[in-house]
């Protein structure tokens, strides 16, 4: 039997294999709801085979959008129509996810495919908000420095939302604190330049993310899985490095989350990625190998060959595809299939299901 298809137990849920769909934004929403572009979109890639299915980052309030048609959960009457996607993910032996998001000081912008600049607030655009008044890049919104209300509000926003995932019918729960959105921009000396209990040292940058944890696991039941996504390095001299995410690493299992999404950057705009496939592997191994903790291997990852050696040599326990999830949405019936795993196919689609020859 293939590793990549072996099944991953976390607490008490079980996913089937160790294939699953990464967090990608699809900028499809009004105010925030769910649609049917959500639901074919989510829905293929369960039908496809995939053991974990993660909705895109999802604002756990109004001004943590990145664009106004982001997914939100700020408010109850969004659970209707995330419960259908979850409904159909888990009838099709999938498990459903959901990434919880704050934007930051990349907030109150547009789509990428308009321009992905700010939107001014006399556009119908909002003031972002961050650890410290630092600009991500020309282009981007000045943002405001977060006053100690700000910081409780946002704690309690999590919260919220982690109390509607679990009424939607989601299993699997992840803190965004990648990508240079609001968490990550604590967590970094880079963009996090405060003088008071949140930032300076490292423990006062790591406070906002703990509390928000404490916070969530209030409401977020003790048997589900808990992630939490951090960029390890922000590729730059004097930044958040991988040494600081190993050290954050033991502070989070013991907090008692489950596994560590590990993605890299997006906190520096002028950052030199040496980008190739499996450019972030590394990272998920040696988190996983220096704290214990499980780790999720993302990045480039396009290959079902590449797949299985990442999972068959330890490097990480899971491993989750984006792009390659978009060109290819059954990616895991097809590596099953050049892997030699026997997996059983939607009953709908068995006619066209290769002999074993």
């Amino acid at each position: 039997m293939s590793a990549l298809f072996e099944p991953l137990t976390i607490k008490n849920v079980k996913l089937k294999n160790r294939i699953g769909v990464s967090p990608m934004c699809q900028y499809s929403s009004v105010d925030g709801f769910a649609n049917d572009w959500h639901l074919v979109h989510l829905g293929s890639r369960a039908v496809g085979g995939a053991g974990l299915v993660i909705m895109e980052a999802t604002a756990v309030s109004p001004e943590g959008r990145i664009t106004p048609a982001d997914m939100g959960i700020w408010d109850d009457a969004h659970i209707a129509d995330l419960s259908r996607i979850t409904s159909f993910i888990n009838s099709q032996g999938s498990v459903a996810g959901i990434q919880l998001a704050h934007a930051g000081r990349k907030a109150s912008t547009r789509e990428p495919w308009v321009n992905g600049k700010l939107i001014p607030e006399n556009e119908g655009g909002w003031q972002a908000l961050a650890p410290s008044p630092i600009q991500f890049a020309e282009g981007y919104g000045q943002p405001s420095e977060m006053s100690g209300s700000d910081l409780d509000k946002v704690i309690g926003d999590f919260k919220s939302a982690a109390g509607r995932a679990l009424k939607a019918g989601f299993k699997v729960i992840e803190i965004h604190a990648a990508h240079g959105y609001l968490i990550h921009e604590f967590l970094s000396p880079l963009s996090n330049v405060r003088t008071d209990e949140y930032g300076g040292s490292f423990e006062n940058r790591v406070r906002l993310l703990t509390e928000i944890l404490s916070s969530v696991k209030e409401v977020w039941p003790a048997e589900y899985p808990f992630f939490v996504r951090i960029s390890a390095t922000d590729w730059a001299e004097g930044g958040w490095d991988l040494q600081d995410s190993i050290r954050l690493a033991g502070i989070l299992r013991n907090e008692g989350v489950d596994l560590i999404d590990c993605s890299t950057g997006g906190n520096l705009a002028v950052a030199k990625i040496p980008v190739a496939p499996g450019y972030q592997v590394s990272f998920a191994e040696a988190i996983k190998k220096d704290s214990g903790i499980m780790t999720a291997a993302v990045g480039f990852i396009d290959d079902a060959g590449q797949a299985e050696e990442i999972i068959v040599s330890g490097k990480a326990d899971l491993v989750l595809l984006a792009r390659e999830m978009l060109r290819e949405p059954y990616f895991a019936l097809k590596a099953a299939q050049t892997l030699g795993a026997d997996i059983s196919w939607p009953v709908q689609y068995e006619r066209a299901r290769r002999s074993k020859k």
